[in-house]
Order: structure tokens, then C-alpha cells, then sequence
């Protein structure tokens, strides 16, 4: 082995020079621990065997070293080595898991304790929460090694090695790899409509009643979601739940609302019994589960104008032979959205995430004129919710912002599941801001070297399918079995981080300038390109803005450390820098318009912040206008007033409670995607949320 004048990479990322006298020691106390001598030309013999390079890991020169030792029939001294290294680890692992518990404990929340995904669905840290986090660390070397060694299969070692160096430099990233699970679906319910939860493990029986359908509703989405990584949508909810009534009271039951329904002293009306049923769903789902790390699960729902609905669901048939009734579901849709509304001025209610699918004419009208006017009725009246709008029915943004292609993914007339049996299989997230700052800082085109980063990421994602059909092979994934996904019709997400930070590093002005366009245009078209390139018949990908709740901060971290131009502490998840007030509400809806959202086929969300509601009438006219610009996923946050003293709920942005006029107020929005307490974000989140603009009505054009 050549001696040179160079430096390891220690366990913790630092680096030191080599030293040659501490491997030999470590040789020779390995032949020691076995009564054996080592002379100097049996340690030579062992050495010659190292192959040393700049920045070697200490790991590395370990394996090298149990390597050689059993290439020279060194068999017991190898043994003895492999233990010692392996105690050492675990001695390692335990010291490094107590500082973790104690830092754990001394944290402000649990999203600023988390150390691998702070996440601001867990509200409480307690024991509960520390146990979920203890073996994280763990589940993310299984996860890279049952990657890496598919890999290898797949590509060889060289790729592989590839994958850890881009990974461990951050200029990748792989989401939720502190789990096993898949990512996110929007799943169709029939199969439980059929056979209850059996199929998927649970010992309930296809709902029969409405009392049946609600309780087997929430632990079916209980179920559905311990086998998940991420969201849960459940696009059909309404339209079973209307069904069930109308067994129960008559189609015409929305007509009759106030009619008494039951002999109890209550004597509730038709009405009450569907709220309560509302409250029973909702209040339940929305309360922490051990099977999500103390999370409430992640639940989304849908809500469709006419035209839409008779789009994806006109061909549905109940078993008994019925269709869904649009009257009734129509009046329900509405009675759940106001019912909600006012609930959250009770209880601070997370979930579920809600989506308005609207279709629009040709002249940015939506074709459905009533409801058109009630999502903006309803925006007026506080509510906060997503709007996804296309003028035709080829999409449906039901979970995690993705858009399904009908056509092309096979639409299921039969069981009704086209734009509902979707979502992502695996995310893998590409740091944009550090890749194009590397490629520039070397003098390489940036698109070029994007292109080599990009096609890697598809492989990883093709050798992570792999792997999951492998579990699905051996029974390990019911939930594909038992219908309620479809995993032809699952995407491999390639996920983008760090786009407008890399933009401002080129000297770009985000605006909406021809400029700034065709630097996105080009590196997402670049990223369709390889999505088109990567798909077969079994295999599709997507590109999304992921929300990067955790590794928005992250980037932004790591970047920093490692001497690159990073402009804020946490990256942008959109297309517009939040904390910039010199753009209009116009300017935002351009900048998520068609021409820089036309490649984003995993979506991108525009959240529109605002420092007070709007009008109806001025919201039917942003609604024309995010028509007009092609911005299809968007929402407005106005930050809800929660009085830390006497529990008061305001929907506007306060500074003191108007019922007991504290200033001791905290202020409930969405981190990213859902909402919550500010004081349950993470730190930097906390920051982050705090540097936004929002803006008046003076600031729409």
C-alpha cells in the first residue's frame, strides 16, 4: 500500500489525516485478542491488501481490513476483528440514541425535536412520540441498504456508490426513508364497499347502514393509513356517505333535512343525524394513532361540481345496480363544507385536507355557475381549502397535488376508480439549487450535468419498484391486492427542491420574466423528458415541487455548511419567494400559470397568502383569473386567530383576542400543505412562517 499525505472521513462526516500506525495497531490487537502474533512482515502482507484513497471512510478501511485479513487465512482474527467492530457500533448507536433522548426532551416541540422528518402533524411530544423516533435512524440503513443492494442487481456497484455519494452530499434527497411503507394514494373505497376490511387484514364486514358506513369508514382510513407512508385520500367519501342516506331516508332526504328522524328524546332531525355522523368521522380521524408515530393520519377528500363528477363517476354502479345520485351529493357536498367551516371555529381541525375539482369553459368560466359561486361563497366565509381547476376532465388533483392522466392510466368505468386509484409510490427529491451551483462552480453546463443526476434518480426509483413488487410478491402490500390501489397507477415521483434559490443564484429576477421561464421551462422539461423516456406500460413517472415541510430547512442547511450561495434558511415551495412584497396577487398567479407549471405533472400548489378575506365577488374574480393564467392547484391562507387564554377561535389575522382581548394569541395556517398550530412548526418553520408576506386587497393587481 502507497503511503501518501492525505485525509479519512470519521463517522460523523469530519475529516482527519490518515494514519497509518492506527490501522496496524488495530491489526495487531486483533491478532492479540486471539493469542496470536503479528511480526511486522504479517501486518505488510495484511496492508498490501488496502486499496487507500483521498477522503476514504473509516468504514470502508474496516471492510478493506476484514477482507485481507481472511484473503491470508486469518479466519479467527477476522471473526474477532468483525465483533469488535461490531460492539464498538452498537456501543456507538446506544450513546448516540441517550443524547438523542435527552436533547429530545429538552426541545420546544416535537417538529423542532424530530432529528430525520420534523413534522408539525405531531402535536404532542411525549413518550410516545420519543419511541417513534428512537428507531428511525435505523429503519434509514435498512432502507439504503435493501436499495443498494437492488442496485447493484440492477446497474452494478458503481451506480450504487453513486446513489450514497450524491445522497450523503445532499445533492439528492430520499423522502420518508425513516419508513417502509409506499408514499401516498388516492384510493377507490369499492373493494370495502364489497368486503369490508377483510381483505386487507381487519375483521369488519361491507357496511350495510349509515351507522355501519361511518364507523367501518374510520377504521378503514385507520387501516389504509398505517400502510402508508403519507396521505390518504378518499375521493369517494361523500358520494357513499350520500348513498347510505338515501337508503336510510330517501333519495329525497336533502329536500326533507328538517324532518324528525328518531323517537329518541333528542328527537334529532335528518340533519343532525348527517352532522353528528360528520362529527363522529372527522373528530375521530383528526386524533393522534400509536400506527403514525402519534400522528392523525393524513386524510384528503374531494368535492366536484356537476360536470366533473358526471366525468369521472357517470358510469359508476353501486353493487345493488344504482348510480350515485348528484342531487343529494350535491347538497351534501355543501352541508360537509359549511359544517366544517364552523367547526373550525370551535376546534382547531386539521384534516381532512379538502380539494374542489372545478371545470371551466374555454373563456375561464366554470361551466358548473353554482358552484362556481359557492367555492367562492365559501372562501368569503373563511374556509380554507384547495381549488383545482382544469377545462377538461383528464386530471384530478385528490392527493398530494398529483395530477392523473384517465386516458393514459386505464380508466375504470366499472368500479368508478378513474381519478381515484392513484398516488405516489417513492419520492425521490432532487436538490436543484446545490446541483446547478456544483455544475457552474466546475465550469460544466448545468442541464448537462442535471441530466446525469436525473437519470440516475429514475433508476433508483426503477430499483425501488423492484422492491416493491418483491413485497407485493410475498403478500406484504394488501392494499394493491385487495384493489384499493392500483400499482400500475402508482407514480414514481421525481420530486424538485431548491428551484427559485437556484434561479436568484444565476442573478434571475423572480418575476414573471421570459427569463426566469425559460430557466424553469428548461430544467423541468429536462426532467419530462427522462419521465417520458423512463415510462412503460408497467411504469410511470411524475415531477412534483414537493412541499419539504423538513427538507426545505434541510437544503437550506446543508447547502450553507457546505459553502454554497443559499439566500433564506428554509427553500421555497414555490414559484415566488415568499417573504417578497413587491409582487402583486396577480403576479403569484402568473408565476403557478401554464407555462411554468406545463411540466410539473406531479403538481405544484399555489398558496396565496393573504392578510384578511376577500369578497365573494372579488374571489369569483380571482377564480377567473387563476382560469385565465392556467394555475390550476391553488389556495389562500389567511392565518386564523387562536387565543392561547381563553380558547376563542377568530378566522381572521388578529393581535389580541376579541373575546377577552389577551395579546397571548398564536395563529393557526398551513405549513405547507395542511394546517396547524404555528407553535407546532418546527423552529426553522417557525421563522420561516414569520418572514411571509401577506397580502391586502390593495396588492390583487
Amino acid at each position: 500500500m502507497e503511503i501518501k499525505n492525505f485525509t479519512i472521513t470519521k463517522r460523523d462526516g469530519s475529516k482527519d489525516q490518515f494514519s497509518l500506525d492506527k490501522i496496524m495497531n488495530a491489526i495487531v490487537k486483533a491478532f492479540e485478542s486471539v493469542k496470536e502474533h503479528a511480526d511486522l512482515a504479517t501486518v505488510s502482507k495484511i496492508l498490501n491488501h488496502l486499496d487507500m484513497h483521498d477522503d476514504i471512510t473509516v468504514e470502508d478501511i474496516q471492510n478493506q481490513v476484514e477482507e485481507a485479513l481472511m484473503r491470508e487465512g486469518f479466519y479467527k482474527v477476522a471473526k474477532s476483528f468483525i465483533l469488535y467492530r461490531q460492539e464498538h457500533t452498537e456501543d456507538r448507536e446506544t450513546l448516540e440514541k441517550m443524547m438523542f433522548l435527552s436533547e429530545y426532551m429538552e426541545s420546544v416541540n416535537a417538529a423542532t425535536g424530530s432529528k430525520y422528518d420534523a413534522n408539525a402533524n405531531v402535536e404532542h411530544k411525549n413518550i410516545a412520540t420519543l419511541i417513534g423516533e428512537l428507531p428511525k435512524s435505523n429503519f434509514i440503513r435498512l432502507n439504503r441498504r435493501l436499495l443498494t443492494d437492488r442496485i447493484k442487481k440492477m446497474y452494478g456497484k458503481q451506480l450504487a456508490d453513486e446513489y450514497i455519494d450524491k445522497l450523503t452530499h445532499h445533492f439528492i434527497y430520499k423522502n420518508d426513508e425513516t419508513s417502509l411503507a409506499n408514499y401516498c394514494a388516492s384510493i377507490t373505497m369499492y373493494p370495502w364497499l364489497i368486503n369490508g376490511t377483510v381483505d386487507i387484514g381487519g375483521n369488519s364486514t361491507a357496511p350495510t347502514n349509515l351507522k355501519s358506513f361511518a364507523g367501518g369508514f374510520v377504521n378503514m382510513v385507520f387501516m389504509v393509513s398505517s400502510m402508508l407512508s403519507g396521505a390518504c385520500a378518499t375521493p369517494e367519501f361523500l358520494m357513499y356517505m350520500n348513498y347510505f342516506i338515501g337508503k336510510e331516508y330517501g333519495l329525497d332526504y336533502w329536500k326533507r333535512a328538517d324532518e324528525q328522524a328518531d323517537l329518541s328524546l333528542k328527537k334529532r332531525t335528518i340533519d343532525k343525524v348527517i352532522t353528528d355522523y360528520f362529527e363522529q368521522i372527522v373528530y375521530t380521524l383528526n386524533q393522534p394513532t400509536g400506527a403514525r408515530n402519534y400522528q392523525a393520519v393524513f386524510w384528503n377528500v374531494a368535492y366536484y361540481d356537476k360536470y366533473y363528477f358526471q366525468s369521472i363517476f357517470g358510469e359508476f354502479y353501486f353493487p345493488d345496480g344504482s348510480q350515485p345520485d348528484w342531487d343529494g351529493l350535491s347538497w351534501l357536498q355543501k352541508r360537509f363544507m359549511k359544517w366544517f367551516n364552523q367547526e373550525r371555529t370551535k376546534t382547531l381541525l386539521t384534516f381532512p385536507v379538502e380539494t374542489m375539482a372545478l371545470l371551466v369553459d374555454e373563456n375561464g368560466e366554470c361551466k358548473d355557475k353554482e358552484w362556481g359561486d359557492f367555492t367562492a361563497e365559501m372562501y368569503a366565509e373563511g374556509h380554507s381549502f384547495f381549488t383545482y381547476m382544469s377545462d377538461n376532465a383528464d386530471s384530478l388533483s385528490s392527493c398530494c397535488r398529483l395530477r392523473n392522466e384517465i386516458t393514459d392510466n386505464g380508466f375504470s368505468y366499472t368500479l368508478g376508480a378513474g381519478g381515484v386509484s392513484t398516488g405516489s409510490k417513492s419520492v425521490l427529491t432532487i436538490n436543484l439549487n446545490r446541483c446547478i451551483q456544483y455544475a457552474v462552480n466546475h465550469k460544466m453546463d448545468y442541464l448537462e450535468y442535471l441530466s446525469g443526476v436525473i437519470d440516475l434518480c429514475h433508476k433508483v426509483q426503477l430499483a425501488y419498484n423492484e422492491n416493491l413488487k418483491e413485497l407485493q410478491q410475498h403478500g406484504m402490500l394488501p392494499l394493491f391486492d385487495a384493489g384499493y390501489i392500483n400499482i400500475a397507477r402508482q407514480y414514481l415521483t421525481i420530486g424538485i427542491n431548491g428551484l427559485v434559490e437556484a434561479a436568484e443564484f444565476m442573478g434571475l429576477k423572480i418575476t414573471p420574466n421570459d427569463e426566469y421561464l425559460h430557466f424553469v421551462q428548461g430544467i423541468l422539461g429536462l426532467i419530462e423528458k427522462y419521465n417520458r423516456q423512463y415510462r412503460t406500460k408497467d411504469v410511470m413517472f411524475n415531477c412534483e415541487m414537493i412541499p419539504a415541510e423538513n427538507v426545505g430547512v434541510k437544503h437550506a442547511k446543508w447547502d450553507r455548511e457546505d459553502g454554497y450561495f443559499v439566500p433564506r434558511d428554509c427553500y421555497n415551495s414555490y414559484f415566488y419567494v415568499v417573504e417578497d412584497d413587491s409582487l402583486t396577487v396577480l403576479d403569484k398567479f402568473k408565476l403557478h400559470g401554464a407555462p411554468y407549471i406545463e411540466h410539473l405533472t406531479g403538481g405544484s400548489a399555489l398558496h396565496m397568502n393573504l392578510d384578511e378575506h376577500l369578497s365573494k365577488e372579488q374571489y369569483q374574480q380571482l377564480l377567473k383569473v387563476a382560469a385565465k393564467e392556467g394555475c390550476n392547484y391553488f389556495t389562500f391562507n389567511i392565518p386564523n386567530t387562536v387565543c392561547n387564554d381563553c380558547g376563542h377561535i377568530d378566522k381572521r389575522y388578529l393581535k389580541e383576542c376579541p373575546h377577552c382581548h389577551s395579546k397571548n394569541v398564536d395563529y393557526m395556517t398551513r405549513i405547507i400543505g395542511y394546517l396547524k398550530r404555528v407553535s407546532n412548526f418546527s423552529q426553522a418553520r417557525q421563522e420561516e412562517a414569520a418572514r411571509r408576506y401577506y397580502a391586502t386587497d390593495k396588492k390583487l393587481c
